[in-house]
């Protein structure tokens, strides 16, 4: 079924020093948006490493970058980056 007339792709990202993105969303024409998982409650900045990197790299046409994790609290961390917890995907 689809829900738009646009196309999406779906890939992974990862640099030349490692960093990665679990889940990178492109959408015609050129709007992309990175998940990265965690399975842990705890956020450390070292954990928008992947996120950051594909920012860098995508420039404008990065539209969000957000990082899954297993605790509670929504968190924004910069431009177009935050933290979810993954439960938020079903509520």
């Amino acid at each position: 079924m689809a829900l738009s007339g646009e196309r999406t792709s779906l890939t992974h990202y990862r640099d030349k020093d490692q960093a990665k993105v679990d889940f990178v969303f492109e959408r015609t024409p050129g709007r992309i948006v990175g998940i990265e998982v965690k399975a842990s409650a705890t956020i450390r900045p070292q954990d928008f490493r992947g996120l950051i990197s594909l920012k860098e790299a995508a420039g404008e046409a990065f539209a969000m970058g957000i990082l899954l994790h297993d605790g509670a609290r929504v968190m924004p961390y910069g431009d177009r980056l935050a933290a979810a917890p993954i439960l938020s995907l079903w509520l």
